[in-house]
């Protein structure tokens, strides 16, 4: 069942703030709101944030992969039933990527060059929340585009067309990132001192129990315990620094879970974790590990 607003521990002037934010929405936009479901460790990540997007400050989720960081941005697209525009961050990113781009169009019988407006112009325009996943992925000389957007001023002026744009008071930012990742960069401090932080563990125990039992297929008690077990056991590998961040991966755990419903449970812990990793000694670790879970 999703979290609702009225579940969580917030102060009135904050829900009322997040109220005035709630607009008049197209299909389209309607199809963008996300559809919620994150389960935090601690009840105040999901509150902090929320607390920060109604405050107009941006928000920059940390974490490991597959600890949950877009499910969390789905939830609060979610709870402030907003549309959320996303940027998916690599080295290829550019201007275009971000902002748009011009192409040629046909009005009244006559071609002419149009612009195709990106997820930042979108998101910026319409008041509604930009998501950019791996920030750190970009190639440092791509972000500063995004200085203006970031700060207190919420305006750039667009290179493509010379418009200056300017966010509307509902316009928010939801970045993520994955710190020692393979293929990311420090992020610059002046781009992360316009963000507040928040840190998204893995979550354990009986609120991954909870997350298994209500976003997978399987309802089996004793195998969902297990896998369970077997999360927390390859979380302690990844803190000891023994295996990577993605054989943890909740996501990755509950494509498991979804074809252990179809298969024995060895046979989808290769599949759905152990045949994603490249390391073989990784693989072997996870392999033993999962043997003496389920035997």
């Amino acid at each position: 069942m999703a979290i609702e607003l009225t579940d969580l521990a917030l102060p009135s002037e904050v829900l009322t703030r997040i109220q005035e934010r709630k607009q008049k929405l197209t299909a389209e936009d309607e199809f963008l709101i996300g559809k919620g479901g994150y389960t935090a460790e601690e009840a105040d990540i999901l509150e902090d944030a929320l607390i920060a997007l109604a405050l107009g400050k941006n928000v920059l989720l940390k974490g490991p992969t597959g600890s949950g960081k877009t499910k969390l941005a789905e939830t609060l697209s979610y709870l402030f039933s907003q549309p959320m525009h996303s940027v998916n961050c690599s080295v290829d990113l550019d201007a275009e990527a971000l902002l748009g781009f011009k192409t040629i169009a046909e009005k009244n019988g006559k071609q002419g060059i149009e612009f195709v407006s990106g997820p930042v112009i979108n998101a910026m325009k319409k008041g509604q929340l930009l998501y950019i996943d791996e920030i750190n992925m970009a190639k440092p000389e791509t972000l500063p585009i995004l200085n203006g957007v970031l700060d207190y001023r919420k305006m750039i002026t667009n290179p493509f067309t010379g418009e200056v744009v300017k966010g509307k008071e509902t316009f928010g930012v939801i970045a993520a990132i994955n710190e020692g990742y393979v293929g990311t960069v420090p992020l610059n401090e002046a781009l992360k001192n316009r963000f507040v932080v928040i840190d998204v563990p893995y979550i354990q125990g009986e609120s991954l129990r909870q997350v298994l039992k209500t976003q997978s297929q399987l309802q089996d008690e004793k195998l969902i315990n297990q896998f369970v077990q077997l999360s927390g056991d390859l979380i302690t590998q990844v803190s000891n620094g023994h295996i990577s961040e993605e054989a943890a991966s909740i996501r990755a755990l509950l494509d498991t879970c979804d074809l252990a419903l179809y298969m024995p449970p060895l046979r989808a812990i290769k599949r759905g974790i152990i045949e994603k990793l490249e390391d073989e000694r990784e693989k072997a670790a996870i392999q033993n590990i999962a043997e003496t879970l389920f035997e």
